[in-house]
């Protein structure tokens, strides 16, 4: 089994040799440190695995197996922030642990991890307590030595790492003591970085947007820019699918969406015949992860209208139900988007996106300037979403009318992506459009949601019916997600006016 601990942390160095003969300044009255207690010294040996062409250090990941000290076991930490990282550990053991190497797998796909530098630490370790005895935070003073094929490297580092529930501001205060004494804070956001640096095997940085030249201004260049960053956001969304994080089903979604939709809207830039099959296996992604995340949120929706309700309108075993229903449909549900993430064809989606992107089938138009190319990709979108729109809208009220509906919140949510895709170069024309059909989706979303839930407790009402329960509630239920769905009909006219200014400041 792993385990997961938050790290909040922040690294130091001696700024001068003097510096470092001075040692580290006494912390006692330091903010709410109150005594600084002595924890003896260990002697950690760390073996750092990665691929051959260090694919977890170019993303700022670590995995480790080490030895010596109260930790002893494999460590595997993903960044969440600066100086911030989750810590996930296993059991010591000879090969790496398969719960690590799932959280690795969207980033090494079949590629083998292997040892690439070892770090031999000799730790002199304190404990910072308040008052009342309580830990605050661990502070180590490491003299550290780095060895990779050939090449060694040696140092000392300082590190201050918050016990559970600190107050981050900690680190702040013990910052300016440390500055007074010679010390600073460290450029290497890890020990592994730094011994890449100076043993010669600094890990290749990731492309991060357009280029600066004359090319950085084509629509190509910006097309290829916004795809990488969705591309990355699948990879790094993975692990955190894996281990159930709050909203990574649903940030892994969006970018399969995003990607999709710049295939289609770009596809003038874009080889369609290339992009075209890529899309069709995001569209299956979406769908698998899509069976647990839709079921919580139509949960969570008929939920919070239970919670509405008043008392005497509660009639029978309701939220009895309401849970066996949803155990019902939601088991096996989570087992499936994670047997996803381990099959083949997942793998493959990965390697054909980075396929793609290290040799574009960039098209002719792709040549164009951007700000002159992309509002016309934008404004085709945009006049898709209004010919659905006020088509949806001149229907009767009905299934036909919610389907119509349904249609209009796809091409929003295209129209959106199209529109933020597009900012970098267009500025705040397409920031402002982008919001503005962001309400539209919202508001069309919530109509769908609504029509969702409404043949849920349709559905709920026959069970509790065939039950011999009293289906009064599923029906009060369903009369106020009809009325909220009219309401939300009426609205629409209003919100989609006031997308025609950021429109026609698009247009220019």
């Amino acid at each position: 089994m792993a385990d997961t601990k938050r790290e909040i942390e922040r690294k130091f160095e001696f700024r001068t040799t003097k510096a470092g003969r001075r040692g580290v300044p006494d912390l006692t009255g330091t903010a709410a440190i109150a005594a600084v207690t002595d924890q003896g010294t260990a002697e950690l040996d760390a073996v750092y695995y990665d691929t051959p062409d260090q694919r977890l250090a170019a993303d700022g990941l670590t995995l480790r197996r080490r030895t010596g000290g109260k930790d002893a076991g494999w460590h595997l930490k993903l960044p969440v922030a600066p100086g911030v990282r989750d810590e996930i550990t296993a059991p010591l053991g000879d090969t790496v642990p398969d719960a690590l190497t799932a959280l690795l797998r969207s980033r090494i796909r079949d590629t083998p991890l292997e040892p690439q530098v070892r770090i031999l630490s000799s730790r002199k370790l304190s404990h910072l307590l308040d008052a009342d005895g309580a830990l605050l935070a661990e502070l180590s003073t490491d003299a550290v030595r780095a060895e990779r094929a050939d090449a060694t490297a040696a140092w000392t580092e300082v590190e201050v790492e918050l016990a559970d529930g600190a107050d981050p501001a900690l680190l702040d205060a013990v910052e300016k003591t440390f500055r007074k004494a010679g010390l600073r804070v460290s450029d290497a956001p890890s020990k592994l970085a730094r011994a890449l640096t100076e043993t010669g095997g600094e890990p290749p940085a990731r492309p991060a947007g357009p280029d600066t030249g004359p090319a950085g201004d084509t629509v190509g260049a910006h097309v290829l820019a916004y795809l990488r960053e969705q591309r990355d956001t699948l990879i790094a969304q993975d692990p955190a699918v894996r281990r159930g994080l709050p909203d990574s089903v649903h940030q892994m979604r969006v970018a399969t969406r995003r990607l999709r939709s710049a295939f289609k809207t770009y596809r003038r830039v874009l080889d369609p015949a290339e992009t075209g099959p890529i899309g069709e296996e995001l569209r299956w992604l979406a769908a698998e992860l899509g069976v647990d995340r839709d079921q919580e949120v139509l949960l969570e929706r008929i939920q919070t209208r239970l919670d509405e309700l008043p008392r005497t309108l509660v009639l029978g075993p309701v939220r009895g139900r309401l849970k066996i229903w949803n155990v019902a449909r939601r088991t096996g549900s989570r087992r499936a988007a994670l047997a996803a993430l381990d099959s083949r064809r997942h793998l493959a989606l990965l390697d054909a996106l980075d396929a793609l992107l290290a040799d574009p089938p960039l098209l002719k138009a792709a040549a164009r300037p951007a700000e002159s190319a992309l509002p016309a990709a934008v404004l085709a979108d945009y006049e898709r979403l209004a010919g659905r729109v006020g088509g949806a809208l001149s229907m009767d009220p009905g299934e036909g009318r919610d389907l119509a509906l349904h249609e209009a919140r796809k091409a929003a949510k295209r129209t959106r992506y199209a529109a933020e895709a597009a900012a970098p170069a267009l500025g705040k024309p397409a920031r402002k459009l982008a919001k503005a059909v962001k309400a539209v989706q919202s508001l069309l979303g919530d109509h769908q949601d609504g029509v969702v839930a409404r043949e849920a407790l349709r559905g709920l009402a026959i069970q509790a019916a065939g039950a011999g329960e009293s289906a009064f509630t599923w029906g009060v239920l369903y009369a106020r997600e009809e009325a909220l769905a009219e309401r939300r009909e009426r609205e629409l006219p209003q919100v989609w006016a006031a997308t025609e200014g950021p429109a026609a400041a698009v247009r220019g």
